[in-house]
């Protein structure tokens, strides 16, 4: 019985955890070792989001240290990415009905070629990141804020699509 738990308890969580959208697959291929980011495209209204995701994705890959980040034309593997959405939210209202707090959304779409095998590796759509931030007094403080929440949520998507390339197969 309790080896059947466990292969139950097991099977629940592997059902699970698919369910969310995550497998237990385990490395990138071994002749990966190497990555281009070009600048990803950005097809909303929000100037230079790309160029500060771009930069984030980049950070992160070289923090991560399993990718090296190359030239395109040096690379085993290239990340393209678009920034497909760019949202703020009103979530928290003070009580005149005056707005406090927001959240920024962000959703891209990715795609990892392997330029060796002329394949795609994986390709991922509508990937969202968050990020929420507080309505100051001043305005110019807010603009602060947010920008300060877009770098947050930057980082943020950076540190999941590193994840997703390295530990998806």
């Amino acid at each position: 019985m309790r080896g059947g738990g466990r292969a139950l308890a097991l099977g629940l969580l592997a059902a699970a955890v698919a369910g969310c959208g995550y497998s237990f697959r385990g490395t990138l291929p071994e002749h990966i070792q190497t990555v281009a980011v070009p600048l990803f495209a950005n097809k909303t209204g929000e100037p230079a989001i790309e160029s500060l995701l771009t930069s984030a994705v980049v950070e992160a890959f070289s923090t991560n240290g399993r990718l090296r980040v190359v030239k395109r034309e040096d690379a085993d593997a290239i990340l393209e990415g678009e920034v497909i959405g760019y949202s703020v939210l009103s979530i928290s209202y003070d009580s005149q009905a005056n707005v406090r707090q927001y959240r920024l959304i962000m959703t891209i779409n990715l795609k990892l070629l392997d330029m060796r095998r002329s394949a795609v590796l994986f390709e991922e759509r509508n990937l969202r990141e968050k990020a929420d931030f507080q309505v100051m007094n001043a305005v110019s403080q807010t603009i602060s804020v947010e920008e300060t929440a877009v770098r947050t949520a930057a980082t943020e998507i950076a540190r999941a699509i590193v994840s997703l390339t390295v530990t998806r197969f």
